[in-house]
């Protein structure tokens, strides 16, 4: 009784409470306004059709709009008013020019690095062109002079973690989606306030969505009182808005400057397997040290001027890089953002153009594969032309929904030729691609729709590093203990669960 009423009387249940009030409050306002039938009836369907016509005429994804024009179809009443309300996978106009300052201000610290690009031209141009696109469309250039690490589970990583926040002399800045009371945040708490008594200057960043059921209401006054400086991303209020669709799904670590982290991996316990969720849980991150970790430097500190609303002086927190270690290290190192401030999906054009450059083979693990078209045709086509495409994803979900739109994916990618593996263990929370021994991306960034379009993510694109066969390696590693799904497999299902498949499929969008 004492679990249940936790339960019921936490900060998560009454927001969802006070959310469903008002949604059954505007529900009851249209159905009393049908006593009158015809001026309800001409306003509602006028709303509906400038909602459509909004929506065919806008510059979004094509299953985006599909899947609002069938919610309107089915409900012309009040379909288009709930667009309106909801629909938005942008960021408020009001939101947008302040957070488009802070993109200038990107920009204009993290100059272009021209000559990289030349030097990676002379040695494939492919790459190269790779490279500049994510340098021009998400501003984070690329690196020499830097080492990485991969980090193949959420217990390594932990580890590293804590070896590189005793080290730290200047500055530590943490920006997770969630964070979680419990043996990982509590043994990095204990540093952290260690740090503060040293003289270190401590920042963290949570995004409010992702810690509502994980850290009590107020957390950050908390943090606050043990001298580390707190931001909280999008705070959860109990009002029916869009801005609920954008996140901070980032997972960024930054000591002085001179080491980063990011990845997957959140800071909860199930990330380490203190705390079993869905069978074992499989996730991966990188640690870099050297030149580029500036960008995620760059990345941190332009969301923390949009939440507290300063204006501060970047510069001072780069890093000489002359401790680092990592003079003439191999390969080319480029962190990068995708956010919903613009309409330039650069995470999904990062993992198409891998794709669809790949001569040999494509290697990805991802929690899930709600895919548009023209992901599908990259895989399928790729697949077609002799190129190895496998990918691993979870064999026990975190939410069933979304794996069975996962699933609604596996008859036409398996049907040209992928390859697709159930980590048997539990579930993959992982977000790797690996190419010809060339290519490889760690990073937050889910191949799903809100990952895509409407979150604030970050990822590290590697070229010509021995880093790339470290995530190699681990792929093959973990494919042994999968479990390969046949054509029999997906043509043998009973016609009810297809047609779940299909339906959900058609919602994933906006679910």
């Amino acid at each position: 009784m004492k679990y249940l009423a936790k339960i019921l009387f936490s900060r998560a249940a009454l927001l969802v409470i006070a959310l469903v009030f008002q949604l059954t409050l505007l529900i009851g306002v249209i159905v009393k306004f049908q006593q009158y039938f015809v001026i309800f009836y001409v306003i509602s369907m006028a709303i509906s059709l400038a909602a459509v016509l909004w929506i065919v005429n806008n510059n979004m994804n094509p299953a985006y709009k599909i899947a609002w024009i069938i919610t309107i179809l089915i409900f012309p009443f009040f379909g288009g008013l709930f667009y309106f309300v909801f629909g938005g996978n942008r960021l408020s106009k009001r939101t947008k020019q302040k957070m488009n300052s802070i993109d200038a201000k990107t920009k204009e610290t993290l100059m272009p690095r021209k000559p990289i690009i030349e030097e990676m031209e002379d040695l494939n141009e492919t790459a190269a062109k790779q490279s500049a696109y994510i340098e021009k469309y998400s501003f984070y250039p690329p690196y020499r002079n830097t080492c990485s690490e991969y980090l193949p589970t959420g217990e390594i990583k932990f580890e590293r973690l804590k070896e590189e926040l005793v080290k730290a002399e200047r500055f530590i800045f943490l920006e997770y989606f969630i964070i979680g009371e419990g043996v990982m945040w509590n043994a990095i708490l204990e540093i952290l306030k260690e740090k503060v008594k040293q003289g270190v200057e401590v920042r963290v960043i949570y995004d409010d969505f992702g810690c509502v059921m994980t850290l009590p209401y107020g957390y950050d006054k908390k943090l606050e009182e043990m001298g580390i400086n707190c931001g909280v991303f999008n705070p959860m209020i109990p009002l029916l808005s869009p801005r609920i669709n954008n996140r901070d799904h980032r997972k960024i670590a930054v000591i002085d400057g001179c080491t980063g982290f990011t990845g997957g991996i959140n800071i909860a316990d199930e990330y380490i397997n203190v705390y079993e969720r869905f069978g074992h849980w499989k996730d991966t991150a990188i640690m870099i040290k050297g030149e580029a970790v500036w960008n995620l430097t760059a990345m941190f500190l332009s969301m923390w001027d949009y939440i507290k609303k300063t204006n501060e002086d970047f510069s001072q927190y780069e890093c000489s890089c002359s401790t680092c270690a990592c003079i003439g290290s191999d390969g080319f190192i480029q962190p990068y953002a995708d956010s919903p401030l613009d309409n330039e999906a650069v995470g999904e054009t990062v993992y198409t153009n891998l794709i669809n450059k790949a001569n040999r083979y494509v290697y990805i693990m991802t929690p899930y594969l709600i895919i548009d078209y023209e992901m599908l045709k990259a895989l399928t086509s790729a697949a077609k032309s002799g190129v190895d495409i496998r990918i691993i994803t979870p064999h026990k979900p975190d939410k069933w929904y979304v794996h069975e739109v996962t699933k609604s994916f596996y008859r036409p990618l398996i049907e040209s030729g992928v390859r697709i593996c159930e980590y048997e263990p539990g579930f993959i929370h992982a977000k790797t691609f690996v190419s010809d021994e060339l290519y490889g991306v760690v990073g937050s960034i889910n191949m799903d729709f809100r990952s895509l379009y409407f979150h604030f993510e970050c990822g590290v694109w590697i070229y010509g590093s021995g880093t790339v066969m470290d995530i190699k390696k681990d792929f093959l590693t973990t494919q042994e203990i999968c479990r390969e799904i046949t054509i029999g497999d997906v043509t043998g299902i009973p016609w009810t669960r297809a047609l779940l498949g299909a339906i959900l499929r058609v919602f994933a969008p906006i679910m």
